[in-house]
């Protein structure tokens, strides 16, 4: 990577890192009606703190990673499908507990706030172990060129291990944000995972040589021992 396109990729980072902050902080901050909503800042101190780090790193020493990771735009048309239809619950379960913590549909307690909250870093912390071990690792689905099956760490247990990491952030992001209700939202994450990571190993056995053995010797999809 060259020194402008690093300049580039730098200053889309930034740009991105603020946007997302100013947007989750609305999400959060205008449905509960005050800035005095503490679940709202412990889970963007959660979310964000671990992230300048990662940022930071990447953009050091692994800027291709980080490239692959800015792509958006999906390829396949199942896909495109998918992220349409995972906004529904996405935006649901970050914008209802603001109503809820205003007037005060729930009544979760503080340790259950500050362990779910854990959890979700435990599942950002997770993912980012899970591209460590895949450089390829992106955010759309797609095959690279040069690409290899990735079969060691958390691979030779389940196919898809960042989906397993994003579905506990996700379905515990509620409850670290105070709402018991917001959760229904939530859950309805997983059937999105499952159809988006069975449509991808459609893709990668189609484009990527060696994932149909793969997937002969990696028996779970998603959770180890279950499914």
């Amino acid at each position: 990577m060259t020194n402008t396109e690093h300049t580039g990729l730098t200053k889309r980072v930034i740009s991105m890192f603020g946007i997302s902050l100013l947007v989750l902080m609305a999400a959060f901050f205008l449905p509960a009606g005050t800035f005095a909503y503490w679940q709202g800042w412990l889970y963007l101190a959660v979310l964000f703190s671990p992230l300048c780090f990662v940022v930071v790193y990447l953009l050091k020493n692994e800027p291709d990673l980080l490239e692959r990771r800015m792509h958006y735009k999906e390829r396949e048309k199942e896909q495109s499908l998918i992220i349409k239809l995972s906004y529904v619950p996405f935006i649901l379960a970050y914008i209802l507990p603001g109503f809820d913590f205003r007037f005060g549909w729930s009544r979760v307690p503080v340790w259950v706030v500050i362990l779910s909250a854990a959890i979700v870093l435990a599942g950002y912390l997770y993912v980012v172990y899970v591209f460590r071990e895949n450089r390829y690792a992106s955010r759309v689905v797609e095959v690279d060129k040069g690409q290899q099956v990735i079969s060691t760490g958390p691979y030779a247990l389940v196919r898809h291990p960042m989906y397993l990491g994003v579905a506990f952030m996700y379905i515990f992001s509620p409850l670290a944000l105070g709402s018991y209700w917001a959760v229904i939202p939530a859950l309805f994450i997983l059937p999105i995972l499952f159809y988006r990571l069975l449509n991808e190993e459609k893709v990668l056995a189609r484009d990527l040589p060696g994932y149909t053995e793969y997937m002969a010797k990696v028996k779970y999809h998603l959770f180890p021992g279950i499914w």
